[in-house]
């Protein structure tokens, strides 16, 4: 990968946890829709719940997560109620025979909660839904404000995977993001929750930070294999200022270029690689033992994940659920996600509604960006005579790739070495929805 390779195909695309892209979903998605696509869910469906806690108690400069800072714990508190309706609501509509066989607490920070809230949420989760004994539970952690009575509650209530954010542990960096948090901290955290026999640990770092380089996110990573994680993710940094008003802190001449980030990441892939990790997909890294690295691969609004349920069911202000049917998000506003729930017990504001099209395109770009590459006896035997639109679009691809970043036989189309790195762009071109006009596009950088 040359610079000019890297310039050329640095573009503003997105991550591909869904398809269509939450940018393309409407108002024309509601409650009524949802209800119902609940209720067609099949007997014994298997479930995954994402439960947003959308508060911390600083907003970090970097932050593209929806979420606000607050001070007191007031809001955190009057957040439970409505809640706690929701889950009641939405466990009334799933089929009585379900099983939840993945639950994951995201934000903001979940550890903001108080450990009576903690119990209470994890309680109202198993009063109202059947979980599966050997389900996934696993929780987003901030290390600065974990506390032993947390990590207890939360290791009561079943947590048994902790994903820390850690992002970059170099001074420089952080004074420049926002986030103080040191090695220290991070290590007391995993701690508490090893101590408490929730041994699973997933670390996030980001690249393409102000003043990085590839040696100190080289450090950093050195730090971060000290703790043992069984996976670690590194994403890269979206500045995206105009829609993040919060990242005009950031001073962007001090940002690293396309070609910094690309260096960036390719040194921690090879370093952790070296270090026994296995690569899945474009981002994540786990030990070779780790179920992520023995099981099916998928990709969700949490990333990449061994979650191959029949529905994900988003709860809490901003949460996005997937079914068969489509995608319901729930109000984002804080209060507007109260008045919705009070009234009606769920809080649908938009969602989008799947056509055939768009379910083919999903699982092409899915198995593009686990697998970087997909079976055209599998596409076919699903998808039928549709499949015929792919194929002629993956042959298009092929015959304007210039820089073999792809190659498609009989069998397969697949991505090249050099490809992989670049499955972003390529899925770009499955892509119906996405623009044209790059000055309207709201994504991360592709390197």
């Amino acid at each position: 990968m040359t610079p000019e390779l890297i310039k050329r195909y640095a573009a503003a695309l997105p991550r591909y946890t869904s398809y269509p892209t939450a940018n393309h979903f409407s108002g024309t998605i509601g409650a009524n829709d949802y209800r119902a696509w609940l209720e067609m869910l099949p007997p014994g469906a298997a479930l995954s719940l994402y439960l947003h806690i959308p508060f911390c108690q600083e907003l970090c400069w970097y932050c593209g997560c929806s979420t606000k800072a607050v001070r007191r714990y007031e809001p955190v508190a009057d957040y439970i109620d409505p809640l706690s309706g929701e889950i009641e609501t939405i466990a009334g509509l799933v089929p009585v025979d379900h099983r939840v066989t993945h639950i994951h607490w995201g934000g903001g920070s979940p550890d903001i909660l108080k450990p009576a809230d903690i119990i209470r949420v994890g309680t109202a989760l198993r009063e109202k839904f059947r979980i599966a004994k050997d389900a996934e539970i696993a929780v987003e952690v901030d290390p600065r404000l974990l506390t032993e009575d947390q990590a207890q509650a939360f290791a009561d209530i079943g947590v048994n995977r902790v994903s820390i954010g850690v992002q970059d542990f170099d001074i420089d960096v952080q004074r420049a993001i926002g986030r103080m948090q040191s090695y220290e901290t991070t290590a007391k955290a995993i701690g508490l929750f090893r101590q408490r026999g929730i041994g699973s640990v997933n670390v996030d770092l980001v690249y393409g930070l102000p003043n990085q380089t590839e040696e100190s996110v080289a450090r950093t990573l050195e730090q971060v294999m000290t703790l043992a994680p069984d996976r670690i993710a590194i994403f890269g940094y979206a500045h995206l200022p105009d829609r993040l008003k919060h990242q005009r802190l950031i001073d962007e001449t001090a940002l690293p270029g396309a070609v910094e980030r690309f260096e960036q990441s390719q040194r921690l892939a090879a370093m952790l690689v070296e270090a026994g990790y296995a690569q899945l997909g474009l981002d994540h890294f786990a030990l070779r033992e780790d179920g992520l690295a023995t099981k099916t691969l998928a990709r969700n609004f949490q990333g990449y994940t061994t979650d191959t349920a029949d529905a994900l069911l988003g709860l809490g202000a901003s949460a996005i659920s997937r079914l068969p049917q489509g995608f319901a998000q729930n109000s984002v506003p804080v209060d507007e996600y109260f008045r919705r729930v009070k009234d009606d017990g769920l809080a649908t504001a938009r969602g989008h509604r799947f056509t055939a099209d768009d379910k083919m395109r999903a699982y092409v770009i899915e198995r593009l960006m686990c697998d970087f590459a997909f079976s055209w006896a599998d596409l076919e035997q699903k998808f039928g005579s549709r499949a015929s639109a792919i194929r002629r679009e993956a042959d298009e691809i092929v015959a304007c790739d210039m820089d073999q970043l792809v190659a498609n036989s009989r069998d397969a189309f697949s991505l090249t070495e050099r490809g992989k790195v670049l499955v972003r762009n390529i899925c770009a071109h499955f892509d119906a929805y996405l623009t044209h006009d790059v000055s309207k596009r709201r994504h991360a950088l592709s390197v």
